[in-house]
């Protein structure tokens, strides 16, 4: 195959669009300098852009083998920017895979995994973040995520990070033209505008941090874990959550040996709940492994729920890891306890919180309920949702992001911070300039104005073929 610069490929390439299996309609999609050859000698017509026409299908041999719609779209106006071509046929696997025979043996090859989405990206008809949202719209798990995955895709993201990109550029063409052109009366950059912008560029980017961050969350589903003591009802907390009896539930402690997760949404949010085993020193071999992959869990959970017998003396909390995530501590069994539904105030004093808690303080909320009978389970979905800073409402996080993008984020931030302190300590603009420079590449990377080949290339393997 022929490459050009920046990566593209001349040669066509095709691809079924359409889900595998029996269906209405499927659609053979075709791109690139052959894509109209392929098409016409299918058709066996010449096909004007723009303007479906029906025809029969042939394939390489003569043989008619479906009919239905051809259609072709001239580059740079399409999808990928280069000549396109879509025959759209009945939605039977044999026929679908005849007609994509058919482009294959007139000199198209197949496409690779995300191909169409990555020569749109390599022709400037998407950035990288609207390349992402794309499969990020294919694989929405919520109306909400869906919607949040369109408006990147029409470059809402886009436009947050280009246009705080622009201010890095205009702070850092300011510092050089004070370097360059100093004044005899007036320092530039001691006046005090330099660190007014810095202090302000830092608080928009801590700003869309924080909405990637839930974007990223809502893509991806949050990952809420359900840790404690052996039989204080976890699994049963589980079933109730799902509305579903997905985990067995018994008197005997150590019933949990493994992950058990479910899936469910909450105010639009998809949420990967897993149930993990009751945390104890165990002698049985098994029962010691699912602890492990229990602690693995809490590990990259996104909101930690601990579950707690209220009908028995409190004891010391569960070891949890250090990372800086919510707690929500569900008093369970409150109908032995008769303790009252709903939030707490505040944890019960007689609560004994484990040391790493103390070495690592987070917020936490205490909820009581009764995984029995139901009761204060909407006060635990509320804090749930609340823990993960929807508020009840994804409508504050105006995009879908990546956990790409919110480590070249976080990157680019802990970048800016440093050379806030640099400047500070120093005054020095040569170097503050050079910085500003560095957090702009940085930032250049989430759309794809700077990035390496093998990002490019690991980005694009996980889309659909075909997209």
């Amino acid at each position: 195959m022929t490459m050009l610069s920046g990566g593209l490929e001349r040669d066509t390439i095709a691809a079924i669009a359409t889900p595998s299996g029996r269906g209405g309609v499927s659609i053979i999609r075709l791109s690139g300098p052959e894509a109209h050859s392929i098409a016409n000698q299918i058709a066996e017509k010449s096909l004007q852009a723009r303007t479906p026409t029906v025809s029969s299908f042939r394939d390489a041999k003569g043989d008619i083998v479906d009919e239905g719609l051809s259609l072709v779209f001239n580059g740079p106006a399409s999808f990928t920017g280069e000549d396109v071509a879509e025959l759209h046929g009945h939605g039977g696997v044999v026929v679908t895979q005849l007609l994509l025979q058919a482009c294959l043996d007139r000199g198209a090859r197949l496409a690779r995994p995300g191909e169409f989405s990555e020569r749109a990206f390599l022709n400037n008809k998407l950035d990288l973040t609207q390349a992402e949202s794309l499969a990020d719209l294919i694989d929405a798990r919520t109306e909400q995520a869906a919607r949040q995955a369109s408006a990147s895709l029409r470059g809402v993201f886009s436009s947050s990070v280009n246009a705080l990109n622009e201010k890095f550029i205009s702070l850092r063409v300011y510092v050089e033209a004070a370097i360059d052109f100093p004044e005899e009366d007036i320092d530039f950059l001691a006046e005090g505008k330099v660190s007014e912008s810095l202090n302000a560029l830092q608080n928009e980017l801590s700003d869309i941090v924080e909405q990637a961050q839930r974007g990223a969350m809502m893509s991806r589903g949050a990952r809420v874990v359900l840790t404690g003591a052996p039989n204080a009802g976890k699994s049963s907390l589980l079933n109730l959550l799902a509305k579903n009896n997905v985990a067995i539930v018994t008197d005997v402690p150590g019933t949990t040996r493994d992950v058990i997760r479910e899936s469910i949404t909450l105010a639009g949010i998809a949420i990967d709940l897993s149930d993990t085993a009751g945390i104890r020193d165990a002698t049985d071999a098994i029962e010691q492994e699912g602890i492990n992959r229990a602690r693995t869990e809490l590990a990259d959970a996104d909101v930690i729920v601990e579950v707690i017998d209220d009908s028995e003396l409190p004891t010391a909390g569960q070891p949890l890891p250090p990372q800086n995530c919510p707690i929500i501590r569900v008093y369970n069994k409150i109908d032995l306890s008769n303790r009252p539904a709903g939030r707490l105030p505040e944890s019960p004093a007689t609560r004994v919180i484990s040391e790493q808690d103390e070495a690592a303080p987070r917020s936490s909320i205490g909820i009581a309920i009764s995984a029995a009978s139901g009761k204060g389970i909407e006060s635990l979905e509320h804090a749930i949702v609340e823990s993960l800073g929807m508020d009840d409402s994804a409508s504050a996080t105006p995009f879908s992001a990546r956990e790409r993008h919110v480590d070249c984020l976080k990157k680019a931030h802990t970048l800016l911070n440093n050379a806030t302190d640099r400047f500070i300590a120093t005054g020095a603009g040569e170097l503050l300039a050079e910085d500003l420079r560095d957090v702009h590449h940085t930032l250049s990377t989430i759309t794809g104005e700077f990035g390496s080949d093998d990002l490019l290339g690991e980005i694009f393997s996980s889309f659909c073929i075909g997209k």
